[in-house]
């Protein structure tokens, strides 16, 4: 099976990326955005709760800011964590759970992802991951193996051979 996803070739000559590679680089770079997000609220979200409202009785250092705070802060998260697979994307292609994997997103046309494009990926894939995988399990169905994030942006993910 996996030799019939090999035949799939792009515009790099490389084999589009299945489904469990694509899968595996997202476990291994969600350990790295966790770690973002401690950090992010570490010293930025609780310096300011404290800054403000001292310190919280109980563990519950969240709820005491005003709910429009709240969706501030929330969407400072999302920013960060996105900008990080941006950066990446923009800088040489690849996250670090994509470099492990030896994944590579790029453009239909074989260059590096555009900063539109990356910004689409950035807010459609969680879509695609969210109802139930349906976007990432598209690439089961589809003729050109990629996700429905990989067809609405006009990229793809392509496995990179292994170095010598």
């Amino acid at each position: 099976m996996n030799h019939l996803k090999d035949q799939i070739r792009h515009s790099s000559n490389n084999p589009v990326a299945g489904l469990t590679r694509r899968l595996a680089a997202m476990i291994y770079d969600s350990f790295l955005l966790f770690s973002i997000w401690i950090a992010l609220g570490a010293f930025i979200i609780s310096p300011i709760r404290f800054s403000i409202y001292g310190l919280p009785e109980g563990n519950d250092s969240w709820s005491g800011f005003p709910f429009i705070i709240q969706i501030l802060l929330t969407c400072l998260i999302v920013v960060t964590l996105a900008g990080y697979y941006f950066i990446c994307w923009r800088k040489q292609g690849q996250s670090l759970g994509m470099k492990a994997w030896r994944l590579k997103l790029q453009s239909t046309n074989g260059e590096l992802a555009s900063p539109k494009q990356c910004i689409q990926r950035s807010i459609i894939a969680p879509f695609c991951l969210g109802f139930l995988g349906l976007g990432y399990l598209w690439c089961l169905v589809s003729s050109s193996r990629g996700c429905l994030h990989d067809q609405i942006t006009d990229t793809e993910v392509i496995l990179i051979a292994k170095e010598k």
